[in-house]
């Protein structure tokens, strides 16, 4: 009985398709900020198209405003949530990992309180949606933006769980933080797009927190 051929891979071919799925994952992370950034500018749109319009003076009746303090409180857990995982990646760049999994689960902390307030906050407002401009334009920032927070916190929790699976299979390799294979390579790869996104999450939490609470 002749032997079926054997299938291998060259070295040059396994390399070739670690830096595609590389690339892939950069593509992907940024695809992400592009398309969460095309919802947010169409938010924006609507907010400054109808405060310029004004129809009636309907834009902000009597001043209507959603409630102050939880606004900024889901602003403060939502920057710390992206601060926290910013440091908590360069710690796994350092190779430090026990720093990367106590930030980690900070962020991913921080960014559940962060949904859990502004959900709260939607039972507590002052005015009914559609009932002016702004109510309008605030109801559908704040969905958006439990939806956006908790795909990025998401994001991070199957990071955190990856690098501790990681850690444990490729402890004689240096572990997720510094082992040349390609699975801790493409974990560290995905970890640093969600930091990108993470950031673009912080800088619209920022932009419309102005928006709606100070403008």
């Amino acid at each position: 009985m002749s032997e079926q051929p054997v299938v291998a891979e060259r070295s040059d071919e396994i390399a070739y398709e670690l830096r595609a799925a590389e690339a892939s994952l950069w593509t992907g992370s940024r695809l992400a900020i592009g398309i969460a950034a095309f919802a947010f500018a169409s938010l924006a749109f609507a907010y400054f198209y109808l405060r310029s319009l004004n129809s009636e003076n309907l834009w902000r009746p009597h001043g209507t405003t959603a409630p102050t303090g939880t606004g900024a409180a889901v602003m403060a857990f939502t920057l710390a949530a992206a601060v926290m995982y910013v440091f908590a990646s360069r710690r796994l760049r350092q190779g430090i990992s026990v720093h990367w999994q106590v930030a980690g689960w900070t962020a991913v902390l921080s960014g559940l309180l962060a949904v859990g307030l502004q959900i709260w906050q939607l039972t507590d407002l002052h005015f009914f949606p559609g009932t002016s401009g702004y109510s309008s334009c605030f109801i559908g920032w704040a969905s958006l933006n439990i939806a956006v927070l908790l795909g990025g916190t998401y994001w991070i929790e199957t990071l955190l769980a990856r690098s501790l699976r990681l850690s444990r299979a490729l402890a004689q390799e240096g572990g997720s933080a510094g082992s040349p294979l390609p699975a801790a390579r493409l974990l560290r790869a995905n970890v640093e797009g969600a930091g990108y996104f993470w950031a673009f999450i912080a800088l619209v939490a920022v932009l419309f927190w102005l928006l709606f609470y100070v403008i």
